[in-house]
């Protein structure tokens, strides 16, 4: 089968992109490229998608955990030691959101946490 697309860019609404762009450029190590009053860009991975911010006048973050359908969306990111970087993120504003989870070994050891604008996402050894 072959592909109809590929992720080029993965936008996070927010009330106000600096200080979001901030939090994720310090957790992924990724440089913000693109400041505009409305649109933030961090420099892609290699072969990987961009990841921006985009003002949404309004913007409410979403419930966690959801209950009747208000989370949309959330991003894994895989660590390799689950404390030390569950520190890091806590130090650059996250909020935790979950203790650690262990449902699986197949699935690792994971946990949820919001970035400052209140999108969820987990760590995961």
């Amino acid at each position: 089968m072959t592909a109809v697309a590929s992720i080029r860019t993965i936008v996070l609404e927010c009330s106000a992109p600096e200080p979001l762009a901030q939090f994720w450029s310090a957790v992924l190590d990724r440089p913000i490229v693109n400041r505009d009053d409305d649109w933030w860009d961090l420099e892609p991975s290699p072969g990987g998608p961009r990841m921006a911010f985009q003002v949404s006048p309004g913007y409410e973050p979403p419930a966690w955990p959801g209950t009747s359908g208000e989370q949309q969306s959330h991003l894994d990111l895989e660590v390799d030691d689950l404390e030390t970087a569950r520190a890091r993120v806590l130090e650059l504003g996250a909020r935790q959101l979950s203790e650690v989870i262990d449902e699986s070994e197949d699935d690792g050891v994971w946990q949820v946490f919001a970035d400052p604008a209140g999108h969820p996402f987990c760590l995961v050894t």
